[in-house]
């Protein structure tokens, strides 16, 4: 029986993989980014009365101008919500890119020493 499908299978299969673990990276990413825009950049609350600006968190001048409005439209624990609930993401997505790309590289060494192997039996049949 001759190896080259179940290569072909193995070798999609580890791609395929390594894309879903891509795919959990990057969305582990986007959560990433929508906790720095959280932090780093100023908001509006919209409270009904009117709306006020805040300043970002990561500002000095917000330590100083801690309106209750602003406190109130973010606060912390939704922020970290939003970190703790990448952790899972990123651990899966790293681990799954991580298993692809070895098995994808582990299959072209042994086809590498396969072609290698043959070449060499190959060279010592005609030298004999």
């Amino acid at each position: 029986m001759r190896s080259l499908p179940y290569d072909i299978d193995f070798r999609a299969r580890a791609r395929r993989t390594q894309g879903w673990g891509l795919g959990l990276l990057a969305v582990a990413g986007l959560l990433w980014i929508c906790f720095a825009a959280g932090i780093f950049f100023p908001y509006t609350t919209a409270d009904g009365r009117d709306e006020d600006e805040c300043e970002s968190r990561w500002s000095s001048e917000y330590l100083h101008s801690q309106r209750s409005s602003c406190v109130a439209e973010r606060d912390w624990p939704e922020m970290t919500a939003v970190l703790a609930g990448s952790i899972p993401f990123a651990v899966i997505g790293g681990i799954l890119w991580t298993s692809g790309s070895v098995s994808h590289r582990m299959a072209e060494h042994l086809a590498e020493v396969t072609r290698l192997n043959e070449a060499s039996d190959a060279r010592e049949r005609r030298s004999s």
